[in-house]
């Protein structure tokens, strides 16, 4: 077995092979590509039960259960299962990989059948949309074609409107939670900083560090580090670490982790880069920064959806600045113009972005609420 870093290259991951060709954005064309995906509960006789989970950037297929690279709860095992919000007594629930992704699906880390290697940087560059069209086509093959439900946050919200909007009668209800119809230039900002880093990073080998046995550890940390700060707020920062102090009653004078914060981030860092691909970082970032509907269908967010059935529910956090709530509102406004049946809620929290991960019970009431009805 070989391994990446921590990672078993070879995980036994539950995955479909899509033999239909797909068109990227790009105008490459792909085929024969794995999608890996988890399920939970059963699929009824008609397959009027499906909810279909989207994961965000640093997220993946594994929602409930025990990751198998970290050996951690999924990153909703609390929503997902008997009895919880997502009832897998009562829903078949699934959850895919993104393509790009390194948990199994089509991505960088893919060996090229041509050459016997790591894709790497001659891994197609996929956006928004492709990962949509691929979401789709495992649909297709497990014969599922009307859907309860779908709901995603942040990167997984943006999977869950594009999905909507091309295809605007197959989803029956739609969450789409801390998320945007286009990424900002602040956003596109945080993810050149991370990409940079990575980049810069001397093990990076010009994305061909698997076949050199190495590992841009360094860069990529860096880069989640970047990028967790956005997913927090000031006041989460402040009320959790302030200015105190890690393991000493006075500062150094150097520059080890003095701070409480500064300790924080580094264990946010470290332990990323044990279950993540750099090159996967790459590519996932850039989808979401070339993601603009407005500008990718040619006309305005109303128009896209002014032919969905889909009943959509909006939700936004008031501390979250790195899809602060004027996207939301942007969204919804649109939505109703096309005459969607939409809800919003905006919940007071001083989480930031990733309140939709964390123990937030107005959420949790909320998405039980709308998926109940």
């Amino acid at each position: 077995m070989r391994f990446y870093g921590n990672i078993p290259l070879m995980v036994e991951h539950n995955k479909i092979t899509i033999k239909k060709a797909l068109k990227l954005d790009s105008g490459e064309k792909i085929s024969g590509f794995d999608i890996a995906y988890e399920s939970w509960g059963k699929i009824n006789a008609d397959k009027s039960n499906v909810i279909v989970i989207m994961h965000a950037l640093t997220g993946d297929q594994y929602v409930a259960g025990k990751h198998p690279i970290t050996n951690k709860k999924g990153w909703w095992d609390d929503i997902v299962g008997k009895g919880r919000i997502l009832d897998t007594d009562k829903y078949y629930v699934i959850c895919a990989n993104v393509i790009g992704g390194c948990m199994g699906s089509f991505g960088p880390t893919s060996i090229n059948p041509k050459t016997k290697k790591p894709y790497a940087l001659t891994f197609p560059i996929i956006t928004i949309s492709d990962m949509v069209n691929a979401h789709a086509l495992l649909l297709d093959e497990l014969g599922i074609d009307k859907i309860s439900c779908m709901i995603g946050g942040s990167m997984g919200g943006m999977q869950v409107l594009e999905f909507v909007a091309k295809f605007p009668n197959r989803v029956e209800r739609a969450i789409a939670i801390a998320t945007t119809s286009r990424h900002s230039a602040q956003n596109i900002a945080f993810h050149e900083i991370g990409r940079q880093a990575i980049m810069a990073d001397p093990d990076w080998c010009g994305g061909d560090y698997i076949a050199k046995k190495k590992k841009p550890r360094k860069g990529l940390s860096v880069a989640r580090m970047t990028a967790h700060v956005t997913y927090m707020s000031e006041e989460s920062l402040q009320d959790k670490f302030g200015r105190a102090l890690q393991g000493k009653n006075k500062v150094s004078y150097g520059f080890d982790a003095d701070f409480q914060v500064e300790s924080y981030l580094r264990h946010q860092g470290i332990s990323f880069v044990d279950r993540f691909d750099a090159n996967s970082y790459l590519y996932i970032t850039r989808a979401m920064d070339y993601f603009d509907m407005e500008e990718a269908y040619g006309k305005h967010l109303a128009e896209i959806f002014k032919t969905t059935t889909t009943k959509f529910l909006l939700v936004s956090f008031t501390s979250d600045w790195c899809y602060p709530t004027e996207e939301t509102k942007y969204i919804v406004r649109a939505l109703t113009a096309a005459g969607s049946d939409t809800s919003f809620v905006e919940i007071k929290t001083s989480k930031g972005h990733d309140a939709f991960l964390l123990d937030e019970k107005e959420f949790k009431a909320t998405l039980k609420g709308f998926i109940g009805k």
